[in-house]
């Protein structure tokens, strides 16, 4: 079989569901189409007259929704790199079942709320509009957890100073609980600095309502319709 032969997987699909050649693009890239029963995202991918392409179980050819993914970032990871790990094979499920991952579901993806490269912890990568506006633009109304792991000595008024910005306690004689709203990056190793200690490590446990949980590090999910910042 030549090249030649193979033909547009938009073309394809649009023939075997009797469709318009747009719908079958939404097919496409809702993720409901498989070829060789691999699903298949791409409609400019050519197939020939041997292979197989389905519709899966359940498909409707309408413009996938956004999504939004929480994930647990490894510590000394860059933003950028958290988001290029992002697969399948690391996508925690539960009980065994979840939202397929495709890989359009990293295009165009606002990483939400920003943390440290030496930080680990839950981060927001969205492409929905609404879920951005929520966690930058209503910042200041959403309260963030931190685990934080110092050493050195505190100042004398030092719990007071960071008080005053932060709700802040001890967990252990080398480690704080910090909560705060629209915490900033660096500013709680920067502030921390000010009263004599020094941050060696960095979790954020918790972004408004939303918990961590026992996501493994490098592990994600997607935001469910029930999650609620």
């Amino acid at each position: 079989m030549t090249t030649e032969e193979a033909i547009r997987l938009a073309k394809r699909v649009a023939d075997v569901a009797g469709c318009s050649r747009a719908d079958a693009e939404r097919y496409i890239a809702g993720g409901w189409v498989s070829v060789d029963g691999a699903v298949a995202e791409d409609p400019a991918t050519r197939v020939t007259p041997e292979q197989k392409v389905e519709l899966l179980p359940g498909a409707t050819p309408v413009e996938p929704d956004p999504v939004t993914i929480l994930m647990h970032k490894p510590a000394g990871i860059e933003i950028e790199a958290a988001l290029a790990s992002i697969t399948a094979e690391n996508q925690v499920l539960e009980h065994g079942r979840g939202k397929p991952f495709l890989r359009r579901h990293l295009f165009k993806t606002t990483a939400a709320t920003p943390l440290e490269t030496m930080a680990s912890g839950l981060i927001v990568f969205s492409q929905d509009f609404r879920v951005i506006r929520k966690l930058v633009d209503d910042a200041s109304r959403n309260e963030s957890e931190y685990v934080v792991e110092v050493d050195g000595q505190i100042a004398d008024n030092g719990m007071d100073k960071l008080g005053r910005m932060f709700k802040a306690s001890w967990q252990s004689e080398q480690r704080l609980r910090i909560a705060g709203k629209n915490i900033q990056r660096g500013q709680i190793e920067r502030l921390c600095g000010d009263v004599g200690l020094r941050v060696t490590a960095l979790r954020r446990l918790r972004i408004g309502r939303i918990s961590m949980g026992p996501m493994p590090a490098g592990g994600w999910r997607f935001l469910r319709d029930t999650d609620q910042f």
